[in-house]
C-alpha cells in the first residue's frame, strides 16, 4: 500500500485488495466516502503491470460520466509509475479520442453502459482481451435501468475473467445479478443496512415548501457554511434554485443532465475551485463525486428513493473528514422522510429554524409535484431506464 501512496488502509481497502489480488472475485458493499475506488484500482494496476502493454485489460463500468472521469484519473494515478494507461469511455463528447484509445490499446478503460455499448455497435471497441471486470456502484446500475445494458455489455468479455463489485448497498436485485456473474466471491460486507458515515451531523428543518428558498438563503448567512452541495428533485427546480440564489448574491451554479457534458464539467470545476459558494444538483451527483473538504450537503428536496439520501449526504464527510448535512421537509415530504428514518434505523429530531422574513414572491421556488408513494426499486427502475442514454 505504501508503494501506491497509501500509509494505512481504510477497513474497506483492508478487507478487499488481498483477495482481489489472488485473483478472486469480490462483491464488497462500503459506505460512501471509504475508499472503494483504491481498493479496486491498487489490484487492478498491481496485476496489469505484469502483463504486457498495448491491450484493453480491464473494464471499469460506472453509472455517470462524472464518476467514470473521476475513476479514471484516481486510478491512472495509482498507474502512473508502471506507465498503465487509463481511458474514460463517456456520452456528451465525440467518438474520435475515445475510439483511439480502444484502438492503442489502452489498459485500462473506464466507460459508463450506453457510450460503450455505442462503440461496441460501431464497432471501434473490443473487449476481447479483458480479464477483469468492475461494476462501481453497481446498484446505481439498477437504479438507472443500466442493468439490461450491463448484460449486453457481458456478452463481450471474456467469460474466464476476475470480476469485482463495489458499491454503497447490496439490494436483492444486485445480489441476484452478483450470484449471476461472480464465481465463489470473497464477501466484503461493511454496510450491510443503508447507513451513515461517522463524522457526519444530521440536522432537520420542517418548512413550507414555499419557504425553503428563504430558509437556504437565511442560513447561508452563516459563513460557516462556506461550500455546500445542495439538492433538489427536478432539473427544473434546480434552475429556479440557482436563480433565486443568484438573486441574493449567492454565487451558485447547477449540474443536471440536460446540462452539457462541458457545462457539467466545468461547473464541477470551478465549484471546486471555489468560484461558487453553492453547486445546485439533481441526484446525477450524488454518487462518486468527491470534493475535498466539501462542508456541507442540503437536502432542498427529500429525494423519492430512500437510499439516495444516504448517498446524497455521502458528499461530505469522506473518509475520515467531519460534515454537516441539513435537509429540509415540508408538509408533503414527511412520509418520505419516514422512509429514510426506517432505513437509517433511527428517528432523526427536528431543529429549530432560524427566524424567517416575510416571504418574498420573486425568489420562492414554488410547489414540487406532489409525491406518490416512495418509489420501490423495481419501478424506479423502469421508470429510469428511458432516461439512462442522458446519463450515460
Amino acid at each position: 500500500m505504501r508503494q501506491r501512496g497509501y500509509d494505512a488502509p481504510t477497513p474497506v481497502q483492508a478487507d478487499a485488495i488481498p483477495p482481489a489480488l489472488r485473483g478472486e472475485d469480490v462483491l464488497a458493499s462500503a459506505a460512501t466516502g471509504s475508499g472503494k475506488t483504491a481498493a479496486f484500482g491498487i489490484p487492478l494496476v498491481q496485476r496489469l503491470a505484469a502483463l504486457p502493454r498495448g491491450a484493453t485489460r480491464a473494464l471499469i463500468l460506472a453509472p455517470t460520466r462524472e464518476l467514470a472521469v473521476q475513476i479514471a484519473d484516481h486510478v491512472g494515478s495509482l498507474g502512473a509509475n508502471d506507465r498503465i494507461r487509463v481511458a474514460a469511455v463517456y456520452g456528451g463528447v465525440g467518438f474520435g479520442a475515445q475510439a483511439g484509445a480502444f484502438k492503442r490499446g489502452t489498459e485500462i478503460i473506464v466507460a459508463t453502459p450506453g457510450r460503450l455499448l455505442d462503440h461496441l455497435t460501431q464497432g471501434t471497441a473490443s473487449l476481447s482481451g479483458v480479464s477483469m471486470l468492475v461494476l462501481d456502484e453497481a446498484d446505481r446500475m439498477l437504479d438507472m435501468g443500466f442493468l439490461p445494458d450491463v448484460r449486453r455489455i457481458l456478452k463481450h468479455v471474456p467469460a474466464r475473467r476476475q470480476t469485482l463489485f463495489f458499491s454503497a448497498t447490496i439490494p436483492a436485485p444486485i445480489a441476484a445479478l452478483a450470484a449471476d456473474m461472480l464465481h465463489a466471491p470473497a464477501r466484503v460486507d461493511l454496510a450491510p443496512k443503508a447507513t451513515t458515515v461517522a463524522g457526519l451531523t444530521q440536522t432537520v428543518y420542517s418548512v413550507d415548501q414555499l419557504r425553503k428558498t428563504d430558509l437556504l438563503v437565511e442560513l447561508l448567512k452563516d459563513n460557516a457554511i462556506y461550500s455546500a452541495i445542495a439538492f433538489t428533485r427536478t432539473k427544473a427546480r434546480a434552475d429556479r434554485l440557482t436563480a433565486a440564489l443568484t438573486k441574493h448574491h449567492v454565487a451558485a451554479e447547477r449540474i443536471h443532465g440536460d446540462r452539457s457534458q462541458a457545462q457539467r464539467t466545468r461547473a464541477l470545476d470551478d465549484f471546486k475551485r471555489g468560484k461558487y459558494r453553492v453547486l445546485v444538483a439533481t441526484d446525477i451527483a450524488a454518487r462518486g463525486i468527491d470534493i475535498v473538504e466539501l462542508g456541507h450537503v442540503i437536502n432542498f428536496d427529500v429525494p423519492m428513493v430512500p437510499e439516495d439520501y444516504v448517498h446524497r449526504i455521502g458528499r461530505t464527510a469522506r473518509m475520515t473528514a467531519t460534515g454537516d448535512a441539513i435537509t429540509f421537509v415540508a408538509p408533503d415530504e414527511e412520509p418520505l422522510f419516514r422512509q429514510i428514518e426506517k432505513i437509517l434505523g433511527k428517528r432523526l429530531l427536528r431543529g429549530d429554524a432560524p427566524q424567517l422574513p416575510p416571504a418574498a414572491p420573486s425568489v420562492r421556488i414554488g410547489p414540487v409535484a406532489k409525491p406518490a408513494r416512495a418509489a420501490s426499486s423495481p419501478r424506479h427502475t423502469q421508470r429510469a431506464t428511458s432516461q439512462r442514454r442522458r446519463f450515460g
